[in-house]
């Protein structure tokens, strides 16, 4: 089979480049035409919707995976358009192509599609109540897909980290081996979760032999604060010999680190549906952790 990937350089993308690759022949786009690595590829522009078609009868794939999207969320409240573009109309495009040609589409959304003010984990069929621009471009880009009819596997995500590509991990691993103390947000709840845990289903889902279609979420298990997801990456990291010492870890409330986009208090995403659909067993986040900075073993910080 052909399989496409929307943003084949994305920190997502790259983990889905590995998990995807057995699967069959894969073709990878980016924005510029070239992965990370410089291998050419082809060129998918999320800011130009309608030009994804043309791409789309050229490959003929079998599979489509997106997994591009505008993930700038607080610049997203002065860029509606540019998010709306790429993070609805752009699944859109590419929903009804695969609706018309029979051909399963795999999308990626948000915690942010909730307001963050339940009292459980979050299920599949919750109310949706998005905060921000960002939110609502990837729940529009849902109904979108939903709404093309054709089978689709939209996986909600939280809160993914790489062991490459900008996210928290690496940003805590800089600067706290630059700094003392840090200051982080201990008032907003969620599950950290590896990009590689996300690509490693995604593979493993499109082997089921049920052809399910429909909404799941996908995360690590259990739940924690960036505070929490802070000092649980300097304790590993330092247990592990990649960090000297660990830097002092402050808690402080969104209220003293304002945004231009609210974000979701509490966004744990409850994984049953998934776990019990296709046979998953999922880690959990301290343990997703673990792994991916044993992946930096080459890294010393």
């Amino acid at each position: 089979m052909t399989v496409l990937l929307f943003a084949g350089n994305g920190q997502l993308g790259q983990e889905l480049l590995r998990a995807l690759a057995p699967l069959g022949t894969l073709v990878a786009t980016t924005r510029s035409g070239t992965l990370a690595d410089g291998t050419p590829c082809e060129t998918a522009d999320f800011n130009q919707p309608e030009s994804l078609a043309a791409l789309l009868d050229r490959v003929q794939p079998s599979i489509v995976v997106n997994a591009a999207a505008y993930t700038a969320v607080d610049r997203a409240e002065e860029e509606r358009d540019a998010a709306f573009r790429a993070n609805a109309e752009a699944p859109g495009v590419i929903a009804r192509w695969c609706a018309a040609a029979g051909v399963p589409l795999v999308h990626y959304s948000t915690d942010y599609v909730f307001d963050g003010q339940g009292a459980r984990p979050y299920r599949e069929g919750d109310a949706t109540a998005p905060l921000g621009v960002y939110g609502a471009s990837k729940l529009a880009g849902e109904d979108a897909i939903r709404a093309a009819g054709g089978r689709h596997l939209i996986f909600r995500t939280a809160w993914v980290y790489a062991s490459h590509s900008a996210n928290f991990l690496r940003t805590m691993l800089r600067v706290g081996a630059e700094r003392e103390e840090l200051r982080v947000v201990a008032d907003q709840i969620g599950t950290p979760t590896p990009a590689a845990l996300i690509a490693d289903v995604t593979a493993q889902v499109l082997l089921h032999p049920d052809a399910l279609s429909g909404t799941w979420h996908l995360t690590a298990n259990g739940e924690t604060s960036w505070h929490g997801f802070a000092e649980a990456i300097f304790a590993e990291a330092v247990a592990a010999g990649k960090m000297a010492r660990a830097p002092r870890v402050v808690a402080i409330t969104t209220a003293e680190y304002p945004t231009p986009a609210k974000r979701p208090a509490y966004s744990h995403l409850d994984v049953t549906k998934l776990e019990m659909d296709f046979g998953i067993s999922l880690p959990g986040w301290e343990d997703g952790l673990r792994r991916v900075l044993n992946e930096r073993d080459s890294d010393r910080v």
